[in-house]
């Protein structure tokens, strides 16, 4: 019998428990060292190569200090329209970028760093296009 690929509900629980984790600013280590595990299960953990069980679920929800109901954020059907923002927000440098953003207090700054990196991401997916 072959190894069953991650259910897209796994890989969404998955990248949400590497968000909450930034968002703690905990490091892999740190997480799995509250909960008794190595560093590497979180990580499979985190890409979806291994399933989370409930009881480990709320095991992490404790450890991060969010409620459960968390980690399933953006679990089920999904558009382009409706797909969860927190996808992008599971990579450190986005993550970066949102807390920097935060701290703007100008609107019209806000504004126009909105509009540089809008710019830059259409010119990018204009050269993608081209190729």
């Amino acid at each position: 019998m072959g190894k069953k690929s991650p259910q897209q509900t796994d890989v969404v629980v998955g990248h949400n428990v590497r968000f909450w984790r930034l968002e703690r600013k905990m490091s892999q280590t740190d997480l799995a060292n509250l909960l008794g595990l190595t560093f590497q299960q979180i990580q499979k953990y985190e890409n979806g190569a291994n399933r989370v069980g409930a009881s480990r679920l709320m095991q992490i929800a404790t450890a991060l200090d969010v409620p459960i109901h968390a980690f399933f954020d953006g679990a089920g059907p999904q558009t382009d329209e409706t797909e969860s923002p927190i996808k992008f927000v599971g990579d450190q440098q986005a993550l970066r970028l949102v807390r920097a953003f935060a701290d703007i207090d100008d609107a019209g700054l806000r504004r126009s760093v909105v509009n540089l990196v809008e710019g830059i991401a259409g010119s990018e997916a204009e050269e993608n296009g081209a190729k």
